[in-house]
């Protein structure tokens, strides 16, 4: 059975197959990876966990151009299947192309509705974060997060040029 988990070292080696499946170029939505994080090493791995749980502290100051987030991870035992982040609130890029949820599935963990299973978990967290609604955004043709997004409530905005590409931008109501 899956589970939201806060990023641990306990899923390097899991994580990192991960990695593999989608590829060296791939962007891993909602994992809060950054370019120059070294996720190779166990202890650049640990360092980089810590980071990400410590980025839902709303007391302590967060990296220019970033926001407070709280980040978790879905596994199934010691598998990780995939990503999910709430962003506290949004700057300027994420208004725009990012929104406040972002999340990712591992390829061969697809197609089994984990994403709208997370997707409702964290809307839940948002509402005991006092929000009383999130956007989120997807490419127009990833029909899977789109059905997603819609079957979680999602209302269509806009599909806008962003500076990541054309974007759709959903608003759910909490």
């Amino acid at each position: 059975m899956p589970e939201l988990v806060f990023p641990s070292s306990r899923l390097h080696a899991s994580w990192l197959e991960a990695r593999e499946e989608w590829g060296p170029d791939a962007h891993m939505a909602g994992a809060g990876l950054g370019y120059d994080d070294d996720v190779d090493s166990p202890a650049g791995f640990a360092a980089w966990t810590e980071r990400l749980r410590g980025y839902g502290d709303r007391t302590r100051p967060v990296e220019q151009g970033s926001v407070h987030a709280t980040y978790w991870w879905i596994a199934e035992g010691d598998t990780y299947l995939g990503a999910i982040d709430l962003r506290h609130y949004l700057n300027g890029f994420l208004l725009d192309a990012g929104g406040h949820i972002g999340y990712g599935i591992r390829p061969s963990a697809r197609r089994r509705g984990l994403a709208g299973w997370a997707l409702g978990s964290v809307l839940y967290e948002a509402r005991l974060l006092g929000m009383d609604r999130v956007l989120l955004t997807c490419d127009p043709g990833n029909t899977g997060s789109v059905r997603t997004i819609e079957r979680g409530g999602g209302v269509l905005e806009d599909v806008r040029d962003t500076l990541i590409g054309p974007k759709r931008r959903y608003w759910i109501d909490l």
